[in-house]
């Protein structure tokens, strides 16, 4: 038997990280079983779904690493809508379906509760089909459904509890209970890898494919995604698009390795690993049932070190949308032709192992391609004491009398500027830097100093005393 499990999303937003996380687990479990990734747009939702959502479902998968042509589909659930019609009128031939035309009104002034479930009161009423009423799944009044799950091991459900559920609308449209399973039947869907958050409905999609006279899939229902108050991530509360981080410049690379971390860990005391490693060594099995904590601060530390990892000219590349502004990326606050792209060679290299996502590339080299820079005026009010006047008319004076305009050169007459005034280096370079790149924190100023040129330095430096004055 071939393999063959699905990733199934809605295309009603932006690509939630849990979903990724879920897509990436489906395609190292296919890769490992030799088995089919298949990609289903669940698109019945009218109202809200968008042809933009599904193309960055699409988008976000490729850039995840799971890319269009590798995988089967993607399909889309409304073009199977005969196949669940068909399957719902099958339930009502065989007696596992019936009609009902109750509202929650109804059921309401039955039971006297608005908290109860429906009641039953069409299950022996032999109502049939017509305008209006809805076909409900005849659930077995006594025994329980058991779901076999690799992660969650047996949870087993009474079948008391469990309703006389909706299949389908009253317009004769399936409900995602059974759109899900007609579909996952037609497409030979062998193992569903999903979000515990969908385990509640497993008995109930389970009764229909045992109803429906098909062997279930295998499950395993991975834990959910909470946030740092142990709240399940939300996209109104929570920053869960991949979009969003795909655009705030976390690496691919270190998104995959971070979202596999979330209820499982590879062999030894690690963390950052190698994909190849995390396609060999996960296990579902493995899996811990508990939630998952997303700590975006843990995946920016993630990011950092998959930045420093790159070849310099690898890291190059990777910054040019935000040094552009192309794609999604916001423009820089220069023109095209005020980029200078052998002086951001010089200074990659310092860059890369002081930014965690890329698009903190922008702050830190801007003074390089700005006529001037933009200045910081709290930083400028905390630097720019007593003394800072007198500081720059010396250091631009030392400056000017340089014969070699490099790093050394300039550190150490800066130096020899600072200890005449009693000052040790740290306090001597601030005003300096403040003046020249607009910020208190940045690039080694020396390196930059050099790399900015004699001529810029020294009128930045002025232009700081005269605003002094």
């Amino acid at each position: 038997m071939t393999v063959r499990v699905r990733f199934a999303p809605s295309p009603t937003g932006m690509f939630h990280v849990g979903g990724a996380r879920s897509a990436l687990q489906n395609w190292i479990y296919a890769k490992q079983q030799g088995g089919v990734f298949v990609l289903r747009v669940e698109d019945t939702d009218a109202a809200r779904n968008k042809p933009e959502w599904t193309e960055g479902i699409l988008s976000a998968l490729d850039w995840i690493g799971i890319s269009r042509g590798s995988y089967e589909g993607p399909y889309f659930q409304s073009q199977n809508a005969g196949e669940h019609r068909a399957a719902a009128a099958r339930l009502y031939e065989s007696g596992r379906a019936y009609y009902c035309d109750c509202t929650r009104e109804d059921v309401q002034a039955r039971t006297g509760s608005q908290h109860q479930g429906y009641d039953g009161y069409h299950r022996d009423l032999g109502l049939g089909p017509g305008e209006g009423r809805a076909l409900r799944f005849r659930t077995p009044d006594e025994g329980t459904t058991v779901v076999v799950d690799l992660i969650r091991g047996e949870p087993t459900f009474e079948n008391r509890l469990i309703e006389d559920f909706v299949i389908a609308r009253g317009d004769g449209s399936a409900v995602f209970l059974l759109a899900n399973v007609v579909d996952d039947m037609t497409m030979g869907i062998t193992h569903v890898i999903r979000a515990e958050e969908h385990l509640p409905n497993t008995p109930k999609q389970q009764l229909l494919w045992d109803a429906l006279g098909v062997k279930p899939p295998v499950w395993a229902h991975v834990p959910v995604v909470v946030n740092e108050k142990r709240q399940k991530l939300s996209k109104r509360r929570d920053k869960v698009a991949l979009e969003a981080y795909r655009d705030e410049g976390y690496l691919a690379g270190a998104m995959r390795n971070y979202l596999m971390l979330l209820g499982w860990a590879p062999s030894g005391d690690r963390e950052i690993v190698p994909w190849s490693v995390i396609e060999d060594e996960f296990r579902l099995e493995e899996v811990n049932p508990s939630p998952a904590f997303f700590d975006e601060k843990k995946l920016r530390a993630f990011n950092g070190e998959y930045i420093r990892a790159l070849p310099v000219a690898e890291f190059i590349d990777a910054c040019q949308p935000w040094l552009t502004g192309t794609g999604t990326i916001a423009p820089p606050p220069w023109q095209p032709e005020e980029f200078d792209a052998d002086a951001f060679a010089a200074v990659a290299p310092l860059a890369q192992t002081r930014i965690a996502v890329l698009s903190e590339i922008v702050p830190n080299v801007d003074f390089l391609f700005l006529a001037a820079p933009t200045i910081d005026e709290a930083a400028w009010t905390k630097t720019m004491k007593d003394g800072s006047a007198d500081l720059l008319d010396a250091a631009v004076a030392a400056f000017e009398a340089l014969e070699s305009w490099d790093a050394e050169s300039l550190k150490s007459t800066l130096e020899a500027v600072g200890a005449e005034r009693g000052l040790k280096l740290g306090k001597t370079q601030a005003p300096v830097r403040v003046a020249v790149t607009g910020r208190t924190i940045g690039l080694p100023l020396f390196e930059s100093l050099e790399v900015l040129g004699r001529e810029r330095t020294l009128t930045r430096m002025r232009a700081a005393r005269l605003r002094l004055v």
